[in-house]
C-alpha cells in the first residue's frame, strides 16, 4: 500500500511539471539594437569655393627706343579674389579615400607695372584658370585630410597698350591667351551631416610661360610666368552612396 501511495505521487509531480513546461514563457525579450550607418566618404559630390589668390612670380616687361631715347620697364605681383565651382568623386577602403575632381575658377590676380616716357595701361580684368586633379587622404570619421595634384590650365596673361606721344607709334597687344601647366596642393574636410561637407585648402598652379617680343622703331619684350598660390574654403553637397 506504501509503495502504491509513493508511485501515485511521483507520477503526479512529472504530470505537473509537464503542463508547467507547456505554459507560455514569462521571459522578457530580446532587446533590439538599432545600428547606426557608418559614414563613408564614397560617392560624387558638387560645390562651390571662394578664397584669395596671389601671383608668386615676376611679371618683367621692358622697352627701348633708340630714336626717341626712350626706356622703360615695369612688373610686379598682385593678388586678390578667386572663386568658382567644383564636381568630384570619393572612393574610401578602409581609413584611405582616393579621388578625382575638377573645378573651374575666376582669378582676379596678374601682375601690374609701368613706365615712362610714354602713356601705358595694363588691365588684368577677366582671368581664369581650372583643374583636373587627383585626391589622395586619411579619413578620421567624418574628418578628412588628403593631398591633392594634378593638371592645370588657364588664361592669367594681360592686357597692355601704349602710345608714344609726339610719334605715329601705337602699340596695343591683348596678352589672353590659355596656358597648360601643373598644381600641387593640400586640404582639410569634415562631413557636418551625411550629405554636407566643408573644406579649406591651399594649392599652388605653375602655368606655362608666354613671351613676346616685338619690333617697331624700338624693342619691346613681355615675358608673363603663370605662377600663382590660392587658398580657399568650400562647400559640398555629397550624394547618398547608401
Amino acid at each position: 500500500m506504501k509503495r502504491l501511495l509513493l508511485a501515485t505521487i511521483a507520477l503526479s509531480a512529472l504530470a505537473a511539471g509537464a503542463s508547467a513546461a507547456d505554459l507560455p514563457s514569462r521571459a522578457a525579450p530580446a532587446p533590439i539594437i538599432a545600428v547606426a550607418p557608418v559614414f563613408t566618404w564614397t560617392g560624387f559630390y558638387v560645390g562651390v569655393n571662394a578664397g584669395y589668390g596671389w601671383n608668386t612670380s615676376s611679371n618683367n616687361n621692358g622697352y627701348y627706343d633708340p630714336l626717341l631715347g626712350y626706356y622703360g620697364g615695369g612688373g610686379g605681383d598682385d593678388g586678390g579674389f578667386v572663386g568658382g565651382g567644383q564636381i568630384g568623386y570619393n572612393y574610401q577602403v578602409g581609413q584611405f579615400v582616393i579621388g578625382a575632381e575638377t573645378d573651374i575658377q575666376y582669378a582676379d590676380i596678374g601682375s601690374n607695372g609701368g613706365y615712362f616716357g610714354s602713356v601705358y595701361g595694363n588691365s588684368d580684368s577677366g582671368n581664369w584658370f581650372g583643374t583636373l586633379r587627383v585626391r589622395a587622404g586619411v579619413a578620421f570619421d567624418r574628418a578628412l585630410i588628403y593631398a591633392t595634384g594634378g593638371f592645370a590650365y588657364g588664361d592669367v596673361g594681360n592686357r597692355n597698350s601704349f602710345v608714344f606721344p609726339g610719334v605715329a607709334n601705337y602699340y596695343y597687344d591683348n596678352g589672353n591667351s590659355t596656358n597648360t601647366g601643373w598644381t600641387l596642393g593640400a586640404g582639410f574636410e569634415y562631413a557636418f551631416t551625411d550629405n554636407l561637407t566643408a573644406r579649406i585648402e591651399g594649392l599652388y598652379v605653375s602655368l606655362d610661360s608666354d613671351s613676346n617680343s616685338y619690333l617697331y622703331s624700338g624693342y619691346y619684350n613681355r615675358t608673363d610666368k603663370g605662377e600663382f598660390g590660392v587658398i580657399r574654403a568650400g562647400l559640398n553637397y555629397k550624394f547618398s552612396s547608401y
